[in-house]
């Protein structure tokens, strides 16, 4: 008589992360994602550590709450892990304004994103030609 259970919304041995309303323009987070698409996580958590973007703490913290999803939820091997997906999207933006010469209002728009990030286990066989 109950509900019948969600379906997942990934594959089996994939797990995701999102995060919202992150304090930068969507083509700005772009870049630093294009920095993890489709690396070993390991390899991306570095990149990450070491890169100079602003934003790049934020993408990091949802990549780690990706692989302890994989890991905790999913039961999915941490070592075996590679970025599937990392894909960004558009948030609210907060608009803003200044005053201007001859009476005009200059516009200020202060964007937001969001960021999901998908996390695939690999086989041992791809695992080693991934490398």
């Amino acid at each position: 008589m109950g509900k019948e259970k969600n379906p997942r919304r990934v594959a089996d041995n994939e797990a995701l992360a999102k995060a919202k309303m992150l304090k930068t323009s969507p083509q700005k987070l772009n870049l630093v994602a294009e920095l993890i698409r489709g690396k070993k996580v390991e390899k991306a958590l570095a990149d990450l550590t070491f890169s100079k973007k602003r934003v790049s703490d934020d993408v990091k913290k949802c990549l780690q709450s990706a692989i302890a999803n994989a890991e905790n939820n999913h039961g999915l091997d941490v070592d075996s892990l590679i970025v599937a997906e990392a894909w960004v999207g558009k948030n609210i933006t907060l608009k803003r304004g200044r005053p201007r010469a001859r009476g005009r209002f200059g516009k200020i728009m202060k964007p937001f994103a969001e960021i999901t990030i998908k996390v695939r286990q690999i086989e041992a066989t791809t695992a080693g030609e991934q490398a």
